[in-house]
Order: structure tokens, then C-alpha cells, then sequence
């Protein structure tokens, strides 16, 4: 069969695409091209339950032609449930480049455009203050997604091209967490408003000096082979000298920071609002970058009532949060009800392991040898440190034993995994000051690495996103309406 060149045309744009829309241009072109604009024309396929969903779609169009608001709403408080009829599966995202069955894309498009409905229309019986109850219970019931941001040191800078691709799209979850390097950027968004987000992506406006050689002998004294000062005013300028809680009235975003324990007897801690509203979020970020013999560990930072900083729980120190948990899921899903997890991996020693599809690619003969491979690697690894971590002495190696084999036992891959490609020179830039040409080609290359992921990703994210922005409007008019019944109260009383 003769090879259309227009599919080599259009590939070629995708790999060199400077912005999503010339990317998606190509894309489309290649799923006509290649078929696949068919496929997601035929609703029916055995790889979801494709008459559940159009069911739900038909009840959904029938109630709002028939303006019945109560079945409307009964419709949507019993029957949105996450990944309903296994419309998130991942090999309905794998062969369309942009979208999947038109049928789970309708069907979200019109569950999002009931949710707005009911939200912004006046219902009869169906107040302001019942509105943000439902609109509340549905969301707990539902979930929603959260981005995590993992450790990678300079690398790291690939995260604001993930951030930035999905900001532009309206898929940005309100839930961010980081570990090390994805703390220092999980800091940063965390403390800018949406509308501050442009801005926060141009690396000039940055302070970028985040590292200062110090030595070998600083090391071996416990201070580190870098000096902390320098990351800790790097981290102030860039940071700000918020709390957690106060991050999160300026700007909404739920910041999530992974630490690890130096003591005995001490548990990693995952520090947001919820758990530590009153620390520094500065702080925090700087102990989950204190990569161990890099950085010394650090004492937390904590407002007192007057505004005052002083260390949080002081006899506590604590390190680089990807030592034990980069990626903290099973705790977001418990603070946040978190049913989706989007991971920027960067990390050098987990992305060479990373396939394209992520670490749970499926299975086939052509990689079961390499499967088979890595798996025995891992779990005789994780065995022998297991055991040099409880028997060997001295302290030091019992404590590197520890550490290798929490890094082997982790999980480092989410619902969806964005990963970059490293060649030899990006190793050699791991712990040095980037320029901003350098971050510049970093976010490219993360904005690159998500574009393909958009669809899926907006298939499990967008009713979330439109539940929390139902949310966000009612409880302004809540408050609206609380304002006007004072304001009238007091106007009767005068008179």
C-alpha cells in the first residue's frame, strides 16, 4: 500500500508545533487521514457501555426541552458518577489523536450545560442557598482531578509547559501537589490568581538563582554540598511569605507539599491547608527540596497571631518529600475526593523507565520480556533494601537503605502520566541555574508532551471544573443575598 505523504506532512507538524492549535490542525488532518475521524463517529464499540450513555444523554435533552426541572435535577444528583460506563478508558483516548466517540463527548457537553442551567436560571422551590447545597453534595459525590508535580530538580521547569497547556485549555484542577522540585512550581501557582498565571510563565519575571556550590567537606559536615540560603531567597522572592490558608483565600488553589521524615519515630507529612493552614509556604517548599546531602534538613516555618514567623513543632526536621512520597494519591483522594490524578513525572531516574503511554501501558508479547525484566528488578530491589534498612549498621547506610527502598516501593505514575524526553545534555543541567531560554524550551516541551493527553483529560475533568465553578458563582450570590436581606432588615428598622 502506497504511504499518503501528507501523513509524514502532518506528523512533522505535530512534532514541531509551536502552539496547540497549529497542533491540533495537524492532528485532525491525520485522524481524516488515517481513519479515525470514522471511529469516533460509531458510537458503539465493546470498550464502554455506550447504551448507558446514550440513555443518560436522551433523559438529559428530554428534561431541558421540557424545562422539568425536578426530574432535571434528580437526573444529575443520582446519575453523575466518574467514569460512567468506563467512558474514561484509556484505549478510547489512544486511537483518535483529538477527542474520542462523539457520543461521550456529547453526553459531558450536555451534562455541563444542565449543571450551568440549573445553576444560573431561576428554579421554582429551588433557591440560592438549596443550589450550593447540591451543587456541594454533587461535587463531594463526584470527585475531581488534581496535577502532581513531581521531584526533578532544573528539570522541573517542564512542569510550567504542563501547567501552562492546561490553564489555556480551562483544565487546570484547583487540587495541585508537589514533591521537591514539583513543590517549588506547586508553590508558585498556588500563590498566583488565574489571572497572574501568564505572567508566572515568563522565566524573567522569576528569580532563577537557586543553586550555589559549596563542596564536598560542607557535605560531609551536614550542610550540604549547596548552600540553602541561596534556595531559601530564591524561594521567598519567587514564593512570597504566604501562609498555606492565606494562599489559598488569594487564589483558590489548594497547595499540596510532600515531606520526609529525618527522625525516629516521625511519619512524612503531606502539608496544605487542611493539615497546616498556618505554615510558610515557602518553607514547607524548602524542606521538600532538601534533597538529602544536597540540602541540610530544614526546621518548619510557621505566622503566630501577629503576623510573626517563628519554627513550627522545632525539635522536627524534614527533606525532599519525593524520598517517600512523590507522589501522594491515596492522601489527596482522602482530603479532596480525588478521582483523577494528572502527573508530571520529570524525575532522572523514572522517566528512562517511562514508556510513552506511562508505566501502566498494556501488556503485549512484544514487552512482556522487558515487563518481566523490570518487574524482578524491582522486587528483589525492594526486598534486599527492605531488609539493610532494618539490620544494617552504621546509621548512614541503614538510612540510604531506607531511602533506596522507599524511591524502588513508590508508584510514580498517575490516570495519566506527562513525562519528557531526556537527552545526555539535559542531565548535565540537572543542578545548575537555568537560563531563560532553557525554561523557555522546557515549558515547549511540556506543552508538547500534554496536547495529546487534552482529550482524556478534559473527558474526566470537565464536569468536575464545572461543578466547582457552579460552586464558586452561587456562593457569591449566597452572599449577595445575605447582604441585601441586612441591608433590608436595617432599612425597616430605621424607619
Amino acid at each position: 500500500m502506497i504511504k499518503d505523504p501528507r501523513i509524514s506532512k502532518f506528523r512533522k507538524m505535530l512534532a514541531e508545533a509551536p502552539n496547540y492549535e497549529v497542533w491540533k490542525a495537524a492532528a485532525l488532518e491525520l485522524d481524516f487521514l488515517e481513519g479515525n475521524a470514522d471511529w469516533k463517529e460509531d458510537f458503539a464499540s465493546d470498550l464502554y457501555h455506550f447504551e448507558l450513555i446514550y440513555d443518560r444523554l436522551s433523559n438529559l435533552k428530554q428534561y431541558r426541552q421540557q424545562n422539568d426541572f425536578d426530574r432535571l435535577k434528580r437526573a444529575l444528583r443520582e446519575g453523575l458518577h466518574h467514569d460512567l460506563g468506563n467512558m474514561g478508558n484509556p484505549a478510547l483516548y489512544t486511537r483518535s489523536r483529538v477527542g474520542t466517540k462523539h457520543l461521550i463527548e456529547e453526553y459531558i457537553t450536555q451534562v455541563c450545560e444542565s449543571l450551568d442551567y440549573l445553576c444560573d436560571h431561576p428554579v421554582p422551590g429551588f433557591p440560592v442557598a438549596d443550589k450550593l447545597q447540591f451543587f456541594r453534595d454533587t461535587l463531594t459525590s463526584y470527585g475531581r482531578p488534581a496535577l502532581l508535580l513531581s521531584g526533578g530538580a532544573t528539570l522541573g521547569m517542564f512542569h510550567f509547559g504542563v501547567i501552562k497547556a492546561l490553564w489555556e485549555k480551562g483544565l487546570l484542577p484547583q487540587v495541585i501537589a508537589g514533591s521537591s522540585a514539583g513543590a517549588i512550581i506547586a508553590g508558585m501557582l498556588g500563590v498566583h490568581t488565574d489571572a497572574e498565571v501568564p505572567e508566572m510563565l515568563v522565566p524573567e519575571s522569576h528569580n532563577l538563582n537557586a543553586w550555589k556550590w559549596k563542596g564536598f567537606l560542607s557535605a560531609l559536615r551536614g550542610e550540604g554540598m549547596m548552600d540553602q540560603e541561596q534556595l531559601r531567597s530564591c524561594l521567598r522572592a519567587n514564593i512570597g511569605e504566604y501562609t498555606f490558608e492565606e494562599a489559598f483565600q488569594r487564589t483558590g488553589r489548594s497547595i499540596n507539599v510532600s515531606v520526609s521524615p529525618v527522625q525516629a519515630h516521625q511519619k512524612a507529612r503531606l502539608l496544605c491547608g487542611y493539615t497546616s493552614p498556618y505554615l510558610l509556604v515557602w518553607s514547607a517548599v524548602l524542606a521538600s527540596a532538601a534533597v538529602p546531602m544536597v540540602f541540610p534538613p530544614v526546621t518548619l516555618m510557621k505566622k503566630d497571631l501577629q503576623g510573626n514567623s517563628l519554627p513550627y513543632m522545632p525539635r522536627l526536621r524534614f527533606v525532599d518529600g519525593s524520598v517517600v512520597s512523590d507522589l501522594p494519591v491515596d492522601r489527596l483522594m482522602h482530603l479532596y475526593d480525588v478521582n483523577f490524578t494528572i502527573v508530571s513525572q520529570t524525575n532522572p531516574h523514572v522517566v528512562p523507565f517511562l514508556n510513552e503511554k506511562g508505566l501502566d501501558e498494556k501488556l503485549s508479547l512484544a514487552n512482556l520480556p522487558m515487563h518481566l525484566l523490570k518487574s524482578e528488578i524491582q522486587f528483589h530491589g525492594t526486598g534486599v533494601f527492605d531488609y539493610l534498612r532494618k539490620r544494617v549498621k552504621p546509621e548512614l547506610f541503614r538510612q540510604i537503605s531506607g531511602q533506596i527502598y522507599t524511591m524502588m516501593a513508590q508508584r510514580y505514575s498517575g490516570d495519566v502520566t506527562i513525562a519528557p524526553s531526556y537527552s545526555p545534555r539535559h542531565y548535565r543541567r540537572i543542578v545548575s541555574n537555568p537560563d531563560p531560554e532553557f525554561i523557555r524550551e522546557l515549558i515547549l516541551a511540556g506543552e508538547r508532551a500534554t496536547w495529546p493527553k487534552i482529550s482524556m483529560i478534559r473527558s474526566h475533568a470537565r464536569i468536575s471544573k464545572t461543578l466547582e465553578r457552579c460552586v464558586q458563582r452561587l456562593k457569591h450570590q449566597n452572599r449577595r443575598t445575605a447582604e441585601l436581606r441586612l441591608i433590608s432588615n436595617s432599612d425597616s428598622s430605621s424607619s
